[in-house]
């Protein structure tokens, strides 16, 4: 199965939760973590009222509101809001990639990506839209999903006010108001805002 794969890659910790078997090299990441299971959130983000299991997590999430970024990464200069994200981040400079597919022997740096992929190999969809019964590999897929049901548009154009149910959309979006034409042709140096426009003009070359 998906855990017992998972759990084959991962090295043995001292502390056992009982109820899922995860483990943990400190007794109190263990504590923290039955809170999970017991829907404990006692920290609350004054600003937008989301609720947290622990304190470090919700201090982690007022940076979101604030911009504060204080972990940097010292190859690339880039800022992180967490030093657990910034760990992650610097394997794609060491090129470290911890976690890996026993099927296909594919590796990767975040264990999230690992049982991602996993799903490929045994085709488990356990993400299920509420509204139409629609099974998804991927949390983050469903939640873009649903936004056709509720009507959700969280991403707002800063120029004209336009909103968007994803982010990607927003991006295309605003080169209309920038001129930006990241995607080019190598035949005759035109310029495209997307990558689709730019497939479909290469049909007058090959055509």
């Amino acid at each position: 199965s998906l855990k017992t794969h998972i759990q084959s890659n991962l090295p043995v910790l001292p502390y056992v939760n009982d109820r899922c078997n995860q483990q943990f090299s400190q007794l109190s990441h263990l504590n923290t973590h039955i809170k999970t299971h017991l829907g404990e959130k006692p920290y609350m983000c004054d600003e937008c009222s989301k609720k947290f299991s622990t304190l470090s997590n919700l201090k982690i999430h007022i940076r979101k509101h604030t911009g504060e970024k204080p972990y940097r990464c010292m190859e690339c200069k880039r800022n992180f809001a967490s030093l657990n994200v910034l760990k992650i981040h610097m394997r794609i400079h060491s090129g470290e990639k911890p976690y890996k597919c026993e099927t296909c022997k594919a590796c990767f740096t975040q264990l999230v990506h690992l049982k991602d992929h996993i799903r490929t190999h045994t085709g488990e969809r356990p993400y299920k839209c509420k509204y139409c019964s629609r099974q998804f590999r991927h949390s983050n897929v469903l939640v873009t999903h649903m936004r056709i049901h509720t009507g959700e548009r969280p991403y707002g154009c800063k120029y004209c006010g336009k909103t968007f149910c994803q982010s990607t959309q927003l991006k295309v979006h605003i080169r209309k108001h920038t001129g930006e034409k990241p995607y080019i042709c190598g035949n005759c140096i035109k310029q495209f805002t997307t990558l689709s426009n730019l497939k479909r003009h290469m049909r007058i070359h090959t055509s």
